[in-house]
């Protein structure tokens, strides 16, 4: 066979750079996927497995549906790592990606392409094929070419990269005998054999039926516990955590009781939503539900807003008018942060609750109700007894049935479950189609401190569904998208004096220098969150020399994030 020519390459360095590893959490990074590094002999074994089992050609569909899934991943992360899609630097991340993830080392041969007209043809030597030599040494030479993995995600990287079906043929393998393996892609249609290609792209009959039992396996293991579980989870409450599921237990009983509840919890946690099941689970639920937030009350008017006021009660009541309480008859009040009510508005709502009775600011007249009263606060009442900020009496009518709703930080397995809830409601209401998040972006929620609670991630998902483009993932960058926000994890600094930088690994900033140190030198200096990250791309600039793709990797960001960045600050 005559000498084959390779075609130039650009240097894979960006690519490498993307690649880090973190020991201390186990976990290996490619940009933002989690990565495995893994025996290639224990995937050969795998794979002889499934030859056994499934039969030649169903183990060759089932391996090469799994390299395209491969291949579909390193086509979305090479869009973002080099966004000029029309050139061959561009598109030879996936073959570089392939060698550097130690599955095959490719060389290009012969690649055309235009994204406008969608026309492509690539050749592309293989070499020390994992899949060839793993199948060379579990079962033997063979009649066939067997890359089986590495041809699907060639034709799903491909496929995804030009926006139409490509498909890959092995016209030459080692495992047949050849001294190294050869990869051909076409467009679908130019293929003769179309049919024969594309069929080990598509589930098996028998990955159908396995699919259809476990489908009616989840249908009927869902209504079991919608029926076993009817008793805590009528209502809306998104969480499997043993401590959340304790308090839905407590609130679907609460809400069965005519007695006043108290729901305690950090801000954020869900405690309206809380009170708003115990409404909707009660006798009640046909009849108002009024919200109020004492903290958002002027003290002088909390009075009046609560229990009404009558004409020319003072100067600007100019009509009489239902307070709260009122407007809730037969119903239920939630008095949110209700530590910050008045000393007067506590006689006056204690009054309520023993008499059932009201009279507005500014009449004699009384006025029996029946309201049921759900409080919240964040803080703790009674230590506010003690410091006499909050009435012993009402503390004990509003203490009969306490309920604490756990933080975030208490129930992180519910994270993903939260974010699939709130990432169904964001892309319904911005009518958009999102992909999940990366990995790294699901590993620093786990990690993050969530200072916000609850509220604070629904915040974040609803941020990042705005900022990221339709059929795409959100990065980290998309909830996190400022060094300016205290919430940034370049600005969570742990007490070792390491801090979690997005894309880069943990590294420690300042030997034989404390983080209190290094703080307060910066706060002593004036330095702002703003003038500091300013500071940080302007040094990483001045050291690339205005390279800004180098700038970008010292500072452990994509060239587009840091683009995006520097053209904020203009």
């Amino acid at each position: 066979m005559s000498q084959r020519t390779a075609l130039p390459v650009p240097s894979d360095d960006d690519l490498i750079h993307q690649l880090r590893f973190d020991p201390d959490s186990g976990h290996i990074w490619l940009h933002e996927n989690r990565m495995l590094l893994t025996h290639s002999a224990v995937f050969g074994k795998l794979r002889k497995d499934l030859i056994d089992i499934l039969g030649w050609e169903r183990a060759k569909g089932v391996l090469m549906r799994f390299g395209y899934a491969a291949g579909r991943l390193d086509a979305e992360l090479a869009k973002r790592l080099r966004p000029d899609l029309s050139t061959r630097d561009s598109f030879v991340v996936g073959p570089q990606l392939h060698k550097l993830e130690g599955k095959v080392k490719v060389t290009p041969i012969r690649l055309e392409f235009d994204m406008a007209s969608g026309a492509y043809y690539g050749e592309f030597d293989w070499h020390h094929s994992w899949e060839a030599e793993q199948h060379l040494q579990e079962i033997g030479p063979s009649k066939e070419a067997v890359c089986w993995t590495l041809l699907g995600y060639a034709s799903g990287y491909t496929s995804y990269y030009m926006g139409r079906q490509i498909l890959f043929k092995e016209t030459q393998c080692c495992a047949c005998g050849d001294s190294h393996c050869v990869n051909i892609g076409r467009p679908a249609h130019e293929w003769p054999d179309r049919e024969e290609l594309e069929k080990y792209l598509r589930p098996s009959p028998l990955i159908d039926e396995l699919e259809l039992l476990q489908h009616e396996y989840t249908e009927l293991k869902n209504r079991y516990e919608a029926q076993t579980q009817a008793d805590w989870t009528p209502f809306s409450a998104v969480g499997n955590a043993p401590v959340f599921k304790q308090a839905c237990d407590m609130i679907a009983r609460a809400a069965a009781s005519k007695v006043s509840v108290l729901l305690l919890g950090e801000t954020g946690v869900g405690k309206e939503v809380q009170a708003r099941n115990i409404h909707r689970l009660s006798d009640r639920a046909e009849q108002p539900f009024v919200a109020v937030n004492c903290a958002c009350i002027p003290p002088d008017l909390i009075e009046s807003e609560l229990f009404g006021v009558e004409k020319g009660a003072f100067t600007g009541a100019h009509q009489s008018r239902k307070g709260k309480f009122e407007r809730a008859d037969y119903g239920t009040i939630f008095l949110d942060e209700v530590a910050e009510l008045t000393p007067r508005a506590q006689a006056t709502l204690l009054r309520v609750l023993q008499e059932s009775e009201l009279e507005r600011v500014g009449d004699t007249m009384t006025r029996k109700i029946d309201v049921r009263v759900v409080a919240a606060t964040n803080e703790d009442l009674e230590q506010a007894v003690r410091d006499g900020r909050f009435r012993a009496d009402l503390f004990f009518r509003l203490n009969v049935l306490p309920i604490r709703i756990p933080s975030l930080r208490e129930r992180k397995e519910d994270i993903p479950l939260l974010v699939e809830h709130f990432l169904d409601r964001y892309q319904r209401e911005y009518n958009k189609k999102i992909l999940g998040l990366t990995d790294r972006a699901m590993s620093m929620l786990a990690e993050y401190a969530w200072p916000g609670n609850v509220r604070e991630l629904e915040n974040m998902i609803e941020r990042g569904v705005i900022l990221t483009d339709n059929h795409r993932v959100i990065e980290l960058e998309h909830l996190f998208p400022s060094l300016t926000e205290p919430s940034h994890p370049l600005n969570i600094i742990n007490r070792q004096g390491r801090i979690a930088s997005p894309g880069s690994e943990i590294t420690t900033i300042a030997p034989g220098l404390s983080t209190d140190q290094l703080a307060d030198i910066l706060i002593a200096s004036g330095t702002s969150l703003d003038e500091l990250e300013t500071l940080l791309i302007e040094k990483a600039l001045q050291n690339s020399h205005g390279v800004v793709t180098e700038a970008a990797k010292q500072l452990g960001l994509t060239r587009p994030a840091l683009a995006y960045r520097m053209k904020k600050r203009q």
